[in-house]
């Protein structure tokens, strides 16, 4: 039996375990009138030790700072869950279902090269897609891809595919009809809509943007930029190419510390490759290619390193932070 001098309450409960009941003496010592001096000799009559106040108080001192790191851990808020695709290269795309599982996230980043244009690449080519059918064919997979992966918003960056189509037209029309047209087929397809006009049946068919399909339910923007910076994660899709495993991305991570310093990750496209790595205090991505990378035959005979294809899961905290242990490099 307890002593009567300390109470009722400071009895141990049937079928309480030892340690239930340390705790429960510690975090209740102040209502059942107890000092550590008590705590210790009601402890050491339960387990035969003979251990002064101070070996219990630092114990549950010590308790106490697991539990609280404990909870910490376990309330990191992910408070963004980012999708970040790149390098489709419409016509040569990867099928929507391949992101199945990434379905509802808070927020898809489209990191540029979503059209190829390859009818006006300086590559040699066996066959031509005209650059109308793949503004019309890009466009409608866009829509049935954020139909299908339904985040809150839709954010996207202009990649060096999307600029063939800008130095075509400045290649081929006089400077002043250059000053009617957009410098990508993104602008076209996001925030203008355009219009085809078929000679042959005389019909005009209207494409509505991008922004205007989605209105009211996901908010679409298109940057107009190679990069774009949301929380402290920078999305771009550089002209600069480097064989080397990411060494690109390297390069980029020194030009933007020159261009802004408050940001923690850096997600490359235009590689396609797959990597990861830690540059001091900076995370850097090369995110792969969400297309059909054996049916780009840009460098064929090139001895240059196989593509790979892949995307990536990003998560950010309240503060835009980078959730590291939530974020996954996917190759697929």
């Amino acid at each position: 039996m307890i002593s009567p001098a300390y109470g009722i309450l400071a009895e141990r409960k049937s079928g309480e375990s030892y340690f239930d009941y340390f705790i429960r003496l510690a975090e209740n010592k102040d209502e059942y009138k107890l000092r550590w001096e008590d705590i210790a000799k009601l402890l050491n009559v339960q387990n035969g030790n003979d251990y002064g106040e101070s070996a219990y108080r630092k114990f549950y001192t010590a308790f106490q700072a697991g539990r609280n790191y404990e909870s910490g851990q376990s309330t990191v808020r992910v408070a963004d869950r980012i999708l970040c695709l790149s390098d489709m290269h419409y016509p040569f795309h990867l099928p929507i279902e391949i992101f199945a599982a990434y379905r509802n996230v808070d927020t898809l980043i489209l990191n540029g090269d979503l059209l190829d244009m390859q009818s006006i690449s300086k590559f040699q080519k066996s066959y031509r897609i005209s650059p109308l059918e793949e503004m019309i064919g890009c466009r409608q997979h866009l829509i049935e891809l954020i139909e299908y992966i339904n985040p809150k918003r839709v954010i996207i960056n202009k990649g060096n595919h999307e600029l063939r189509f800008g130095n075509y037209l400045a290649k081929h029309l006089d400077n002043e009809m250059q000053e009617l047209m957009p410098e990508t087929a993104l602008d076209l397809m996001i925030n203008d809509g355009f219009y085809h006009y078929d000679k042959r049946t005389h019909a005009k068919v209207w494409y509505e943007p991008l922004a205007k399909v989605f209105e009211g339910r996901i908010d679409v923007k298109y940057t107009g930029e190679w990069w774009c910076k949301y929380g402290k994660t920078i999305f771009a899709h550089p002209l600069a190419y480097s064989s080397g495993m990411l060494k690109t991305t390297e390069k980029a991570a020194n030009y933007f510390y020159r261009v802004t310093s408050d940001f923690d990750t850096v997600v490359l496209a235009h590689t396609h490759k797959l990597g990861m790595y830690v540059q001091g205090d900076v995370t850097l991505y090369e995110q792969g290619a969400c297309c059909d990378t054996g049916k780009l035959c840009y460098a064929d005979g090139g001895l240059t390193l196989p593509q790979q294809q892949g995307f990536l899961y990003l998560c950010q905290d309240t503060e835009g932070a980078l959730v590291f242990d939530q974020t996954k490099l996917v190759s697929c």
